[in-house]
This record gives C-alpha cells, sequence and structure tokens, in this order.
C-alpha cells in the first residue's frame, strides 16, 4: 500500500506580518505569561497561554463558498474528504498573467481533485511587490 505525501504549503503566520494589504497584521502575544502565571498559582507552578487574533484569510487558507455567497457553505461545513487525501493537480500560470479565468482549467481533469494553481509569485512573499500587480 502506497503511502499518501502530505506537503504543508503554508506561509508561516508571524506576529504582525502584512499578508494582504489592507487588512490587519496578526497579533501573537501572550495572553498569561509564565511570569504572570506565578503570581496566580502555587509554588513552582508556571504555565504560558498564548493569544492569536487574526482575520480568517490571512496567509494561505481555504477559499470557501461563504466567503463570496452569503448563503455558501463555510469552512466548518465542508467535509474533510473534500479537501483531504484528495489527488491533486498543480495547473502552472505564467505571472504575467493578471486574471485566472475558467478557461486555464479546460485542459485539465480536475473533477474531485484538489488543484493548485502555481503562478510563482511566491517568490515575492514577504515583500511590496507580493502585493502589486499580482496574478
Amino acid at each position: 500500500m502506497k503511502r499518501k505525501k502530505y506537503i504543508d504549503l503554508s506561509h508561516t503566520i508571524q506576529d504582525g506580518i502584512i499578508t494582504y494589504k489592507g487588512l490587519p497584521a496578526p497579533i501573537i502575544c501572550d495572553y498569561l505569561s509564565r511570569e504572570e502565571s506565578r503570581k496566580h498559582y502555587g509554588e513552582g507552578t508556571e504555565f504560558q497561554i498564548g493569544k492569536i487574533e487574526m482575520v480568517s484569510n490571512t496567509g494561505t487558507y481555504i477559499d470557501v463558498p461563504f466567503h463570496r455567497y452569503a448563503n455558501g457553505k463555510d469552512l466548518s461545513e465542508i467535509p474533510i474528504d473534500k479537501i483531504a487525501g484528495l489527488e491533486g493537480i498543480i495547473v502552472h500560470i505564467d505571472e504575467n498573467k493578471k486574471e485566472i479565468n475558467e478557461d486555464v482549467f479546460y485542459d485539465f481533469d480536475i473533477e474531485g481533485k484538489a488543484v493548485l494553481i502555481h503562478t510563482g509569485w511566491d517568490q515575492y512573499w514577504n515583500t511590496d511587490q507580493y502585493f502589486e500587480n499580482h496574478p
């Protein structure tokens, strides 16, 4: 039996990183630090509780119907077998193409597959260029 290989394509989310111009940067901080926890618990007891605040489509995310359509399904309504463990296909798009329409998929059998659209634009991640004239 062939083992499936999973590859995480996500960008690492860091405190203050801008992942989309105009949206607030994520805030990653302590909710309760180890030092502060010592004041509230018995001697020798300490722990850290982290806090993450960010908009839902920060960085790499799954674009679900609810993002665009008020009555569309949100992520909690999408069965896991529809987004994980699928056969995948990469569709390469020239980074100079500014609009990606359905016609780019006509030559591919994409039904029931995970589709990764590769534009090469990731080379500009975490730079000002990332936000300008992207596909």
